[in-house]
């Protein structure tokens, strides 16, 4: 599965899921009354709402290379996890906001067995969508499905810090807005670790000293002394990713012994890391 068609498939069917259980805990919410639970219930329609974005940045993010674009289009998904993250923190500071209203004002909700049902049957099927949006991220390399992971398992932890809070309902008045606190706080947390991970894939990573010395082992093993490499570093365009480094090799290569050189490397990197590389040669005893 490429991540192009991951990323339909964990959208479309968070998109169905999640709207099912926006509709099941916002009944719940009108009937109690509660903050929290109203908080959840968007909670999980903003998961529809990320993975209708998720699912367009799969069709966009498909699109060949063309002239103004020609390292593809797949960092629409870096694009479709900022949205994703924006969309978290609006909702997690109106929510902040409307709890500490709500606190203020000393408001006392009622819980009923309606709420615990549906709670208990949103953590469940709030996790396993978390699982499978990683388990397709982790197949595909999808960033935007692996935000809407994250998204899914935030949406599972409010659910049960509601849960815990429908239990103890009786016994404090400001329970309610507690939650919807803490699930706000939850929230702001889910966008940090979204936009950490959209922000370092869009400046840039430097390759893993395992990655380096990887390629590094496998090139000395032809060429021995007569070349050192150093420079590497890695460009993601999320659809494919490219690697630049330097080799220096014996002032006695020719230019044509040199570009040999260069294309062998290239050649065991694509094949072994599926990385294109652009080398650039210097002369290992400069004058």
């Amino acid at each position: 599965m490429d991540h192009i068609k991951g990323g339909y498939i964990a959208g479309t069917v968070s998109i169905v899921i999640n709207s099912i259980l926006f509709a099941a805990k916002m009944w719940v919410s009108i009937l109690t009354g509660s903050l929290a639970l109203a908080a959840d219930a968007w909670h999980s329609l903003s998961d529809s709402l990320s993975s209708i974005i998720v699912v367009i940045a799969a069709k966009l993010s498909s699109k060949k290379a063309d002239k103004e674009h020609p390292f593809g289009h797949g960092r629409w998904e870096l694009i479709a996890s900022l949205f994703i993250a924006v969309i978290l923190g609006i909702i997690a500071y109106d929510f902040f906001r409307n709890s500490i209203e709500q606190f203020n004002s000393r408001e006392l909700v009622s819980f009923g067995l309606p709420a615990i049902i549906v709670t208990i049957a949103s953590i469940v099927i709030k996790e396993l969508l978390a699982q499978y949006a990683f388990y397709i991220a982790r197949k595909t390399g999808n960033s935007s499905v692996r935000a809407d992971g994250w998204h899914h398992r935030s949406d599972a932890l409010s659910s049960v810090v509601v849960l815990v809070g429908i239990i103890v309902a009786g016994q404090f008045w400001w329970i309610d807005s507690i939650l919807g606190i803490i699930i706000a706080l939850m929230l702001f947390y889910a966008t940090f670790r979204i936009l950490k991970d959209v922000i370092t894939k869009l400046l840039g990573e430097e390759p893993s000293p395992e990655l380096v010395k990887n390629i590094t082992d496998e090139i000395m093993k032809l060429y021995h002394n007569d070349l050192k490499i150093h420079h590497f570093h890695i460009h993601d365009y999320i659809s494919h990713k490219e690697i630049t480094l330097h080799i220096r090799l014996k002032n006695s290569f020719t230019i044509v012994e040199g570009h040999k050189v260069a294309n062998v490397i290239e050649t065991i990197i694509k094949d072994k890391y599926d990385m294109d590389a652009t080398i650039r040669i210097e002369p290992l005893d400069r004058v």
